[in-house]
C-alpha cells in the first residue's frame, strides 16, 4: 500500500486541489480493494504549523496529521496557493524542507497548477521540466530560470518529480499517478467514473496569449500595439524599424529582451489568438479566418496554428465553436 501525503500549505490554498485529489485517490483505492481485497493507497492530509485563519466564506481543510508525524511517504501532492509566490514561499519554509527531505528518502513529489512555485523553491526542479498554469509560466521562468518550464504540457515527469498544468489539469495528474501505481485499467475506470478525458498532453489548446507588456520599454510597447492593431496587414521587421526610428538589430534585440519573444514569434501569437477568437464564434470558415488574420497560404496557416495551439484550426473550431 502506498502512502500519499496531500499537503495543506499555509496561505490561500486550493481546497479543490486538496479535496479533489483525496476524493479521486480514495475512489481508486476503493475500486482496487473491491477487486484485490487490498487498499491501494493510505491518504493523509498533512498540515504545517498553526493553520491560518480562513477567510470569510472559505472552506477550511483539517489535517489528519502534522508533517512532524510523517516519517516516510511514497507520494507528496503540493496544491496551488493563491498568493504572491514570494509570500507563499516565505510562509512555507517547513513544507519546503519536508518535501526535500522526503524526496531524498525516495518519495515521488507532484505539484498541482501553481503549486509548482513551492516545488521549484526546493531546488529539486533545477534543470528539469516543469508545467504550471499557462498564465503563470512567464513568472515561474523569471523566478526560477534554472527550471525548464514547459507551459504547453499537461503533465511532466522527470526523476520522481511530476507537475501538472493549470486549474483542473490536476485531475489528469491524478489519473497519471493512479496508472503509475495501479495500472491502466484502474486509471481508465477512474477517468470514466469522474468523466475526465484521459491522456490529455497539451494545455496550449486552452491558453490565451495576452501579450507580454510587463516591461518599461516604451518603444517596444508601441511596436506591440502596432502589431496587435495591424495583425491582418503585411509588414516586415525592416518596416517596423523604420517606422519606430530604430536600427533593425536594435529593435530585434530590445523587443526580445522586453517581451521574451522575437518579433516574428510575437506576430504569430497575436494572429493565432485572433484566429482562435473568430473560430470560437463559428460565423466564418477556416479559410475566411485565415485571410482575416494575415495569412494567405492554407498550409502555412495550418502549420503555424497547430504549432502554437496543438491542434489544427478545423479541430479547434469543432471543439470550441459556439453551439447555443
Amino acid at each position: 500500500m502506498k502512502h500519499i501525503s496531500i499537503l495543506i500549505p499555509r496561505g490561500d490554498y486550493s481546497v479543490v486541489n486538496i479535496m479533489g485529489c483525496r476524493q479521486m485517490l480514495a475512489a481508486a483505492s476503493h475500486r482496487h480493494k473491491m477487486q484485490s481485497g487490498k487498499d491501494l493507497f493510505c491518504i493523509d492530509l498533512v498540515g504545517f504549523e498553526e493553520a491560518d485563519r480562513p477567510k470569510p466564506g472559505r472552506a477550511e481543510v483539517a489535517p489528519t496529521k502534522q508533517w512532524q508525524d510523517i516519517a516516510r511517504t511514497d507520494l507528496i501532492l503540493i496544491p496551488a496557493v493563491h498568493q504572491a509566490p514570494n509570500v507563499v514561499i516565505q510562509n512555507n519554509t517547513s513544507l519546503i524542507a519536508f518535501v526535500s527531505e522526503q524526496y531524498q528518502k525516495g518519495a515521488t513529489v507532484a505539484s498541482l497548477c501553481i503549486g509548482a512555485y513551492l516545488l521549484a523553491a526546493t531546488g529539486l526542479m533545477n534543470g528539469k521540466s516543469c508545467s504550471t498554469h499557462w498564465q503563470h509560466a512567464a513568472e515561474l521562468k523569471a523566478l526560477f530560470p534554472e527550471v525548464r518550464v514547459k507551459e504547453e504540457r499537461i503533465i511532466t515527469d522527470e526523476q520522481r518529480l511530476i507537475t501538472s498544468g493549470g486549474a483542473y489539469a490536476f485531475t489528469n495528474l491524478i489519473l497519471y499517478v493512479v496508472e503509475k501505481f495501479g495500472g491502466r485499467e484502474l486509471a481508465l475506470f477512474l477517468a470514466k467514473t469522474f468523466m475526465i478525458d484521459i491522456d490529455r498532453t497539451r494545455q496550449s489548446v486552452y491558453s490565451q496569449f495576452i501579450g507580454a507588456k510587463q516591461h518599461a520599454d516604451e518603444v517596444v510597447l508601441q511596436v506591440q500595439d502596432f502589431i496587435e492593431n495591424h495583425f491582418a496587414e503585411k509588414f516586415t521587421i525592416a518596416q517596423l524599424a523604420e517606422k519606430f526610428h530604430l536600427v533593425r538589430r536594435t529593435l530585434e534585440r530590445r523587443f526580445k529582451s522586453a517581451t521574451g519573444f522575437s518579433i516574428v514569434k510575437y506576430t504569430q501569437k497575436v494572429r493565432v489568438e485572433k484566429a482562435k477568437r473568430q473560430l470560437e464564434k463559428g460565423r466564418k470558415s477556416v479559410t475566411e479566418v485565415m485571410y482575416d488574420c494575415g495569412y494567405n497560404d492554407p498550409k502555412s496557416f495550418r502549420e503555424v496554428f497547430k504549432k502554437n495551439v496543438g491542434i489544427t484550426p478545423l479541430e479547434y473550431s469543432r471543439k470550441f465553436e459556439q453551439v447555443w
